[in-house]
């Protein structure tokens, strides 16, 4: 075992310690604060090149390119938990994309918060984030990748609610909370299940690990009550953590409301952290979702990955659905992050391990960038967020504007030139061939249409056409100022959007269909490049029709914003005034919110009102009740002790004690009294007797 397999925990515990060390430090140590966030996630990614190093290594020389370390954590009864970290392809390449995109995020985040009050502690945070995130990519224990889950929640709580100070913070925050603790609590269950038929809650573990081959058959072979498998039921309840931590219909609402905090928590939480750890949970769980009985079965998808593959997909367009009618740069950017989650369980559902999670990796990239884009236009245009306030960036933001572009290409996978195009052609191929319908096909075909015509709405309002920023301030009645003239950002934000825009130029390299590196690295093979690649069966016919798609969408884009130049913030959208209705619907996201109002939120408003009444009047009645009759009796036995007992023994005491008085006495040890006493006897007993003989 070499020495980075061993020490692999140094990779979260620095930017813990980091946390840990700014949490101490004062308001004013904002230098001190960023350089030891940056510097610990700096030289996390560093060991997390070495540790990807050493799986490559492991996986060129024919060596087995999974490892673990095991120990015990406490004992209860006669048995050990176990908690463990693990080194495979997965966690290698999960790693150095959450150091490399959050290191980047981190030195976005000097430039983005240099103004900030509370610059440190947004880093204590921060790092804190990180490290949670990174302790749940290297855990071989569910359970102690559970503990880290839930430190990704609280954490994301405190960045969603960092400006607490606004009510739409604090509540997005506790929002995000509250639904993600639905899916977590569905997750602790599977995982207790999950312990009572495995024994373990290590993944591997020199094949007693619950993903391993003995405990999976068990599982399989397990049948509950209602015929479903012991395996079926926990990785459906996992599953569900999963849908709310990635924001999947129906726990999506969280999602786009997280908005409301900084925009570098924005980009962290819907690229490289949060939300990809429900898909890497998947991902990881994957052995037990895909567990089945029989050669049969395992020729199409279990129960748990018609689920997965079903969930993502109607995600992935009813996310894109809404994000055609947001005015907010920040919230098309949120739904379309739910949509391409979809996207990534559908193609986990469809396709296995390796087509999922290359769109994760593809993805983290290209909507960091976009996040930090969209950071970097608020930042030029004086915090302004709505789209439609904007315009003409292009030429007065020219490096956000450029790889802003190259972001939004990726995502909307235009063909060839960008990694988003063959990872969304990885996922539609998978689920073009998919056994159990072609439906999800269909849908993630009307997602990438819709993905390219919001992308292109969305840059037509922003980029081009001339500025409405100006007429906006002008119009408001408290300005009294000179209208505000939009700016490029300063380079500490700009760098890092020209190296994440190579990056979603370049990634696309390595996933293609002559040189599928990723899936080969994945499954611990070395690749094979090979031209041939690309005739095998369906794949052209695939990339023709998303090529169609993707410029079918950019077209009818163009067509509604890019004909004509936007003058005013004032004119409705021009879908607005096509399709007012169905626009509205859209724009209020389906009512979805409202919806729980009226029924999740109004009935437990309901439920806690009569629990509430049922605690005063019933339980608290009973309570009192059993509290005045106990009080009732020992009054009476009180007074039965004190007027009765004691009265009764106290009198036969004083008589005892009386009588003893005269009784000592006569026993008073004087011989002359008790001489007298015989006399008296004696002379009592004469007259006794002169009496009886007279008579």
């Amino acid at each position: 075992m070499t020495w980075i397999v061993r020490n692999l925990w140094l990779i979260p515990a620095l930017p813990a310690l980091a946390a840990g060390l700014t949490a101490l430090a004062k308001r004013h140590q904002r230098r001190y604060s960023a350089a030891l966030a940056i510097g610990a996630m700096g030289l996390s990614f560093l060991l997390s090149l070495c540790a990807f190093s050493q799986v490559m290594l492991a996986i060129t020389h024919g060596q087995p390119s999974r490892q673990v370390v095991n120990f015990p954590w406490f004992e209860f009864g006669n048995q050990w938990l176990k908690l463990g970290w693990m080194l495979d392809p997965l966690t290698a390449i999960m790693l150095v994309m959450v150091t490399f995109v959050g290191l980047l995020i981190f030195i976005y985040s000097t430039g983005y918060m240099a103004h900030d009050d509370n610059f440190t502690r947004f880093f204590c945070f921060l790092s804190l984030f990180a490290a949670a995130m990174l302790g749940v990519i290297i855990a071989n224990s569910l359970l102690l990748l559970f503990m880290c889950w839930e430190l990704v929640g609280l954490t994301s709580y405190l960045l969603i609610g960092f400006w607490y100070h606004k009510p739409s913070a604090a509540a997005a925050a506790k929002k995000a909370f509250i639904t993600t603790r639905i899916g977590d609590l569905a997750f602790l269950v599977g995982m207790l299940w999950l312990f009572s038929q495995a024994g373990t809650l290590l993944f591997y573990d020199q094949g007693a690990g619950c993903l391993e081959h003995s405990a999976l058959t068990a599982m399989v072979a397990h049948l509950t009550g209602i015929g479903m498998a012991a395996s079926t039921g926990i990785a459906l309840l996992i599953f569900a953590g999963a849908v709310g931590k990635s924001g999947q219909v129906p726990l999506h609402v969280w999602l786009p409301d997280a908005m409301e905090g900084p925009t570098p928590v924005s980009a962290l939480i819907h690229a490289a952290t949060m939300v990809a750890a429900g898909v890497f949970l998947v991902a990881r769980v994957y052995p037990l979702m895909a567990a089945h009985s029989d050669a049969a079965s395992a020729l199409s998808a279990t129960t748990a990955l018609q689920v997965v593959t079903w969930i993502g997909a109607i995600t992935a367009v009813f996310a894109a659905l809404i994000a055609v009618a947001q005015n907010d740069i920040k919230r098309i950017l949120a739904y379309s992050t739910v949509s391409q989650l979809g996207y990534m369980m559908m193609g986990l559902g469809v396709g296995g391990v390796a087509v999922g999670m290359f769109h994760l990796i593809t993805h983290a990239f290209f909507k960091s960038l976009l996040f930090m884009g969209a950071g970097s236009v608020i930042h030029g245009c004086h915090e302004e967020q709505d789209i439609r306030r904007m315009g003409g960036l292009s030429k007065l933001m020219p490096v956000t504007f450029a790889t802003y572009a190259v972001g939004m290409l990726a995502l909307c996978g235009f063909p060839l030139f960008f990694s988003g195009f063959w990872s969304k052609d990885a996922i539609l191929h998978a689920a073009m061939g998919w056994s159990i319908s072609r439906i999800p096909f269909y849908l993630g075909s009307l997602g990438a249409l819709l993905t390219a015509f919001y992308m292109t709405r969305q840059v037509y309002y922003v980029f081009f056409g001339t500025s409405r920023l100006a007429s906006h301030h002008e119009a408001t009645p408290a300005a009294h100022t000179a209208p505000p003239t939009p700016h490029e950002s300063p380079s500490s934000m700009t760098f890092p959007l020209v190296l994440l825009a190579s990056c979603a130029i370049l990634l696309g390299a390595v996933g293609t269909p002559a040189w599928p590196w990723f899936d080969s690295f994945l499954s611990g093979e070395a690749p094979i490049f090979a031209f041939a690649g690309f005739l095998e069966h369906g794949i052209l016919p695939v990339m023709l029709t998303s090529t169609l798609i993707v410029f079918l969408g950019l077209a009818l884009g163009w067509w509604f914003y890019g004909r004509q130049p936007i003058l005013s913030a004032d004119l409705p959208d021009a879908l607005e005034q096509l399709q007012p209705g169905i626009f509205r619907v859209l724009q209020n996201k389906f009512y979805v919110d409202e919806l729980y109002e009226h029924t999740v939120i109004r009935w437990n408003s309901a439920l806690a009102t009569f629990s509430d009444w049922l605690d005063r009047w019933v339980w608290n009645g009973v309570v009192m009740t059993v509290s005045n009759l106990v009080l009732g009796l020992s009054w009476l036995a009180r007074s039965t002790d004190t007027y009765l007992v004691n009265t009764s023994f106290d009198e036969g005491c004083n008589t005892v004690t009386t009588s003893g008085k005269l009784l000592a006495r006569l026993q008073s040890g004087r011989t002359q009294s008790y001489l007298r006493l015989v006399g008296i006897a004696f002379a009592a007993l004469v007259l006794v007797l002169i009496w009886s003989a007279r008579s």
